[in-house]
Parts: structure tokens; C-alpha cells; sequence
């Protein structure tokens, strides 16, 4: 057993009395290949229910602010995170991320780029649409759909993967693309809330 999973076992015994959480559409997720794994951003406790509930390990993009900090870089770290400095053009960061995409991995990450408090859908930055025009991945949308109040339930909803063979085939941008993946998401939030 590597770490992640010892890892997804411990935080699972900890956290499940507190949260409970309802999974829908794990189906949707393929069983290999590369996966773009795209989810609103509401908490920081959102990798934590994405990683819990998706069957399949996922390296997470986080702000490089966490790898300043000694123990949390080497938890990170060995959680399969990755640093990317927020709101510039960070080649190494867009380079793990196709490389983890074109290795068969799970990538995950937040369209938006950063936490929205409000519930409400942010803009979409390009990111997304740079790593599913750039590979072959299968894109999948997630929702989160909760208020992390202990004791309630939360929802986690994975969607359809996203046809991206049109898009790759007319040279969609990738903020266009970015844009799509997050009306998925939105569609997401209006079926299940």
C-alpha cells in the first residue's frame, strides 16, 4: 500500500462521522487513461472531498504559498501535489500537468483558480482548456455541493466526460474551452443542489 492510499483510509475513519458525503456519477470516471478532473472551488476542504471519493488517485495542482511550509510541502508532496504560482504563466507547472495527463494519471483542479466563497461560479481561467486541448485526455466536470457544516451532508457529483474531439479538431481556444468545462459544472450545480 502506498502512502496516498494509507492516507485516504486514515483521513476516511476521521472525517466521514463529521461529513457526510453523497456520490453520484463515480461511474463516470474512466478506469485508466489520462482524466482531466474539473470541480468548483468553494473550501479549502475540496481536494479533500474530491480525493475521498473519487475511485481513482489524483495528483492536485496548489498554490505554491503551501509549499513554503515545511511539513505541509512534504505531505503534499507525497500526496501526489504540485506547486503552481497563481496568476502568471508557470511553465513547470503547465509541464507536470501534461506530463501526469499523457502518463495515464488523474490531474485535478479548479477552473477557477481560486476559492469562491460565495457558491457561485467564478470565471474560468485558461489552465483547464490548455491541459484538455494539449493531451487526449477524457475531461470530466465535478460539482461540490455542500456548506462543510459538520454534521450535514454534502454532495460530490461527477458528470459525463466532455466531448473534446470537436474542439480539438476545430483548434477551439483555451479559454473557450475553459468556459465549456465550467457551464458543465454549472449544469451540475442546477441538477443537484
Amino acid at each position: 500500500m502506498n502512502f496516498y492510499s494509507f492516507a485516504k483510509g486514515v483521513v476516511r475513519v476521521v472525517w466521514t462521522p463529521f461529513y457526510r458525503y453523497e456520490v453520484i456519477g463515480q461511474e463516470n470516471i474512466p478506469k485508466e487513461g489520462g482524466v482531466l478532473l474539473c470541480g468548483n472551488h468553494i473550501h479549502n476542504f475540496d481536494p479533500i472531498s474530491i480525493g475521498l471519493t473519487c475511485p481513482r488517485q489524483i495528483h492536485f495542482m496548489a498554490k505554491e504559498e503551501i509549499f513554503r511550509v515545511p511539513v505541509l510541502r512534504t505531505v503534499v508532496k507525497a500526496l501526489h501535489g504540485f506547486p503552481v504560482k497563481r496568476g502568471k504563466g508557470d511553465r513547470a507547472a503547465l509541464r507536470t500537468g501534461l506530463q501526469i495527463l499523457n502518463d495515464g494519471h488523474v490531474l485535478g483542479l479548479f477552473p477557477e483558480g481560486t476559492r469562491n466563497k460565495s457558491g457561485e461560479l467564478g470565471q474560468a481561467m485558461a489552465g483547464a482548456g490548455f491541459f484538455a486541448l494539449r493531451t487526449d485526455c477524457q475531461v470530466v466536470p465535478c460539482a461540490i455541493i455542500g456548506d462543510y457544516k459538520v454534521f450535514r451532508k454534502m454532495k460530490v457529483v461527477y458528470g459525463n466526460p466532455i466531448d473534446m474531439k470537436p474542439l480539438r479538431e476545430r483548434k477551439a481556444s483555451a479559454m473557450e474551452v475553459a468556459e465549456i468545462i465550467m457551464a458543465h459544472i454549472k449544469e451540475i450545480l442546477l441538477q443537484y443542489k
